[in-house]
């Protein structure tokens, strides 16, 4: 999977308490397998946005 991806992510935010970025999606071992192996790199959950894109949309 390409990791830039998770960058532009709708999923991807910054978690306070341990200090870094996480994927907010909550997924079980299988899932997370499924996702990591997946031919072409692509996730199934991303959505291409931002804290950003709501308001220029508006």
């Amino acid at each position: 999977m390409d990791p830039t991806l998770c960058e532009s992510c709708w999923h991807y935010d910054y978690d306070e308490e341990f200090d870094e970025y996480n994927c907010r999606m909550e997924l079980d071992e299988d899932e997370f397998e499924r996702v990591f192996s997946r031919p072409g790199g692509r996730c199934p959950f991303y959505q291409k946005g931002d804290e950003y894109d709501l308001p220029r949309h508006q």
